[in-house]
């Protein structure tokens, strides 16, 4: 899984920057019967909920795009300082 999470973390982390974002964190983890990939993202001065939901329509199609991942999961983008958005 960690290469998986370098492979994500490269594809992402330009599309990110030209949006003055930085990638924090990637982990992907079961809680209960889901599988969660989730992408922490930071920001100088913090990140707000417009911003988090802009990373995701970058974010998601390039994951989709790559495939690495077989089973199911759910995309969660967070913010480092105020977790789950």
């Amino acid at each position: 899984m960690n290469k998986i999470i370098e492979e994500i973390r490269n594809a992402i982390t330009g599309p990110m920057n030209e949006m003055d974002i930085i990638v924090d964190n990637i982990v992907y983890e079961t809680e209960g019967n889901y599988n969660f990939l989730r992408i922490e993202l930071d920001k100088v001065n913090g990140i707000d909920l417009d911003t988090i939901v802009a990373a995701t329509d970058v974010i998601n199609p390039i994951i989709d795009k790559l495939d690495l991942i077989d089973d199911s999961y759910i995309l969660d983008i967070v913010s480092k300082e105020k977790g789950s958005v």
